[in-house]
């Protein structure tokens, strides 16, 4: 692909993702729906997924800061469900897809339509997160979805390789498939479990946050370039590396969390974007390759492989939320009861995205005898259909489903109240630990600078609480949104003097980016204070 044509992907995803803030369609339903249109407008280019390049350059990151963002005790704590989802639901729907598929379509042989079945099993990492966190869902729901699109991509390119060697002839049996996936597995958690002690070493021992934001950058292709080295799946090694060190993201230096968040905040956007833009634009090229199934019959085929995609994960989810708890007496006793409706938001998100495209695109054209892989294209439009089906049909319906099922939602006065509480506790540590640092002759401090450390720690401790006071009943501002702004008002006004005076040449350039940092980290300062 030509440089410019990367540009427009680029910029074009970003204004488009931009734009879908300001809408109540979560941006990844709107950048598919842009891709088709654009993807049929006179000289746009065509842009063919290639899998050599999201497999191993646009998953690892976002893999690496889906995970990042996840919390690990919570994922922990839900590790039954998030296993038969991320394991079990996506070898079911390979087998029950695959199967159907096979009877649907009767040019399709059994292990290609097997191969199709591992292809349209995984739900997205992106996809999940992003509607999950538009709409709302319950916090143990939206823990679950995460958690399941975090493994299952490993979960299904395995079972895609040992399906992909049965239908070119490599002839592989099923103790060589069972070997091969629990190489893959345990390999790639074990790649994970041996380098993230001494990533995390490198992070906490790097003296400069440049250098510990290049490592930051590195680390996802290096877990997944080493595991895939070695025949392990690089997307649970990036997994495990990405979990332990958001979990120990504390004992980094302040510059380097600081720094990093708003780097791999930029780097998901624009790789979310242009991916989710990306899907739409496969149409043309997928289409193009359709060839002699062009018509009623291969509508037909869509429409009846989205919906026994649809139907077998429903059929998985009730069994697996319900099931354990009859046989199980502790998980009786340490879990609450689940109504319907979780598990009916749970499988209803199952949204399917890039990688089961970028798995389609992988095919081989040819078989080991040199004979062309049985309706190769086939596969990928039906792949494409039922991304576009789930992205289209079930993101669309999600949040007014959410809103129809009445799920309570995220308590935020309650976590407000609890974030209160923690920060009372802290607030109260580090005065005493002031104290006891100013009881050492070695830090004494003038009493107005020791006022001051003590007025930044009260304005801390009462920032929280003054979110949950009364609004102005004429601005209809809380204290807090008050004193952010009136703290904004100031800093701008310094900054204009700044700039006057470099413009007057009383100080130079260099000196006013110095004095301009400052402001900036004031205003910083002001504005996480009261959110």
């Amino acid at each position: 692909m030509h440089i410019l044509p990367l540009l427009l992907l680029v910029a074009g995803s970003a204004a488009c993702a931009a734009a879908a803030r300001r809408t109540p369609v979560p941006a990844p339903l709107l950048l598919v729906t842009v891709g088709l249109v654009i993807s049929y407008v006179p000289g746009v280019p065509a842009y063919e997924l290639d899998p050599d390049i999201v497999l191993p350059l646009l998953l690892p990151p976002l893999l690496y800061t889906a995970a990042t963002d996840s919390s690990y005790l919570d994922l922990r704590a839900q590790l039954r469900p998030v296993a038969l989802l991320s394991v079990g639901y996506v070898l079911f729907a390979t087998l029950v897809v695959g199967w159907a598929i096979y009877l649907i379509v009767p040019s399709l042989p059994l292990t290609a339509a097997l191969v199709l079945g591992a292809v349209v099993a995984p739900p997205d990492a992106v996809a999940a997160t992003a509607v999950a966190r538009r709409v709302g869902l319950p916090s143990r729901v939206t823990t679950i979805l995460q958690g399941e699109s975090l493994v299952n991509d490993a979960t299904a390119i395995t079972a895609f390789k040992v399906a992909l060697a049965a239908a070119v002839g490599e002839g592989a049996t099923w103790a060589e498939g069972i070997g091969e996936f629990l190489l893959a597995a345990v390999g790639g958690v074990a790649v994970g479990l041996l380098l993230m002690v001494p990533l995390h070493w490198l992070r906490t021992h790097l003296k400069e946050a440049l250098l510990q934001n290049t490592l930051s950058l590195l680390i996802p292709f290096v877990a997944y370039g080493v595991a895939e080295q070695v025949h392990a799946s690089g997307v649970l090694a990036v997994v495990v590396v990405a979990l332990y060190l958001g979990h120990r993201a504390w004992e980094v230096d302040f510059a380097t969390r600081l720094q990093e968040e708003a780097v791999w905040k930029m780097v998901a956007f624009v790789l979310e974007s242009a991916v989710f833009a990306l899907i739409g634009l496969q149409l043309p090229v997928v289409l193009e390759k359709l060839g002699a199934y062009e018509g009623v019959d291969a509508a037909w085929y869509a429409v009846a492989l989205f919906l026994v995609v649809v139907v077998t994960r429903f059929v998985w989810v009730y069994p697996a939320t319900f099931l354990p708890r009859i046989f199980s007496a502790r998980i009786r006793k340490r879990e609450d009861n689940p109504t319907w409706k979780g598990p009916f938001v749970i499988a209803w998100a199952g949204m399917r995205g890039v990688v089961s495209l970028a798995i389609a695109f992988s095919i081989p054209m040819t078989m080991h005898d040199g004979e062309d892989f049985p309706d190769r294209n086939l596969i990928l439009f039906l792949t494409f259909t039922t991304v576009i089906g789930t992205l289209v049909v079930q993101g669309l319906t999600l949040p007014p489903l959410i809103r129809l099922l009445k799920l309570p939602g995220r308590d935020a006065q309650t976590e407000t109240l609890a974030e209160a509480n923690a920060q009372a506790q802290a607030s109260r540590a580090a005065e005493k630990r002031l104290d006891e640092l100013l009881e050492d002759e070695r830090n004494a401090l003038p009493p107005p600078l020791a006022d001051r450390l003590r007025t930044v720690l009260e304005r801390r401790r009462n920032a929280v609480w003054e979110r949950l006071g009364a609004v102005n009943p004429v601005t209809g501002e809380t204290a807090d949104d008050t004193y952010r702004r009136l703290s904004g008002e100031m800093i701008d006004a310094e900054r204009a003097v700044f700039v006057r005076l470099r413009d007057l040449r009383f100080i130079d350039d260099e000196m006013l980016r110095t004095l301009l940092r400052r402001l900036d980290l004031e205003e910083a300062a002001a504005y996480r204070e009261t959110t």
